[in-house]
């Protein structure tokens, strides 16, 4: 579970760094990647903290949701042409937040410990570190 979350955590960091890398793939391209990648997180969560099969919904639901608001907010950003890569960490951590305060919605007691331990206390602590570094 610790690969998972950091695969996740190191795609949302690095999503804005590889993005002008993905300005080769067609839209097509990209938005198929993105739904593989999403997919197989669901599954592994799915699988590491034995989801019910509403809980599975939802969490596709948010994973979804959130990244492909998140690749919007960083497609925004490299359209405007910004270099500062504070500000695709920001939206990055933006998105996290989100999928961690929504996943905690979702998750019994039992999972969302196993959540936790698996690496989004770690990284919570880390987006709230730079937050605080950014105040």
């Amino acid at each position: 579970m610790k690969k998972i979350l950091f695969a996740a955590f190191g795609l949302l960091i690095s999503l804005g760094a590889a993005y002008a890398q993905q300005q080769q793939l067609s839209p097509e391209e990209r938005a198929k990647k993105m739904d593989e990648f999403i997919q197989k997180e669901v599954e592994k969560l799915e699988s590491s903290l034995k989801l019910e099969d509403w809980q599975v919904f939802y969490a596709d639901s948010i994973l979804n949701h959130d990244y492909h608001a998140l690749e919007a907010e960083l497609q925004e950003l490299q359209d405007a042409k910004v270099s500062n890569q504070d500000l695709y960490t920001q939206a990055s951590d933006k998105w996290a937040e989100q999928m961690y305060n929504a996943m905690h919605r979702i998750l019994n007691e039992q999972q969302w410990e196993k959540y936790q331990k698996n690496g989004a206390a770690r990284n919570k602590k880390a987006r709230d570190k730079r937050k605080a570094k950014h105040n």
